[in-house]
């Protein structure tokens, strides 16, 4: 018998569970917890403390006053988005803190666009207390396989989140260069012109 997507609605009990593209994309999920799929199983982690919420809030508000004036080349700012990562034995979709689309199709009618149809050029993760192996070394690999991201950025303030350390992949042939962007430096990229991060948050 088909599973009602309709009435499927997940929580933090079914960490590991086996999961579909369909079920992935109609479930509803249980609020107080973050959830991914990897390898074809949910995994849950707990949702953001302030300290990550406020970083991811800064971080956020900055990339979205970039894309306001330069909408050609960057049009939207998320942070709840899917990232569908290609040629995986089993279904993969890291929800990365933030990503930032190139191309995002904005004149959709918004009930026609899929997380699986749209592809981000940045993605960012703000590392305080949550998994560090999660950010720093499963998420390296799985975004790099993912065509269209050119920079995965971690804001890391697990040391202290107040004074945080950007730290900026930029896709450089088939392997990431990494920046470390300590506080209070500037981060500026190629990839967005005329974009200057100085990594301060309370600026």
């Amino acid at each position: 018998m088909a599973t009602d997507l309709t009435h499927l609605r997940f929580n933090a009990a079914d960490h590991g569970r086996r999961i579909t593209v369909e079920e992935a994309e109609f479930a509803e999920y249980e609020e107080g917890h973050k959830y991914e799929i990897i390898d074809g199983r949910i995994t849950v982690s707990p949702i953001a403390n302030f300290p990550e919420h406020i970083l991811e809030r800064w971080l956020r508000r900055k990339l979205e006053s970039y894309s306001d004036e330069h909408l050609d080349v960057m049009n939207l700012v998320v942070n709840k988005s899917r990232v569908f990562v290609p040629e995986q034995p089993e279904l993969t979709v890291p929800e990365p803190d933030l990503a930032c689309y190139h191309d995002f199709p904005l004149d959709a009618p918004f009930n026609e666009v899929r997380w699986k149809d749209v592809s981000p050029l940045i993605v960012a993760e703000i590392l305080v207390d949550s998994d560090s192996d999660k950010d720093m070394v499963r998420n390296v690999d799985l975004y790099f396989q993912v065509p269209s991201i050119v920079e995965y950025w971690i804001l890391d303030g697990s040391n202290n989140p107040n004074a945080p350390t950007l730290i900026a992949r930029r896709r450089w042939g088939s392997r990431w260069l990494v920046t470390e962007v300590p506080y209070g430096e500037i981060y500026a990229t190629r990839t967005l012109p005329g974009f200057e991060l100085l990594v301060d948050p309370r600026k």
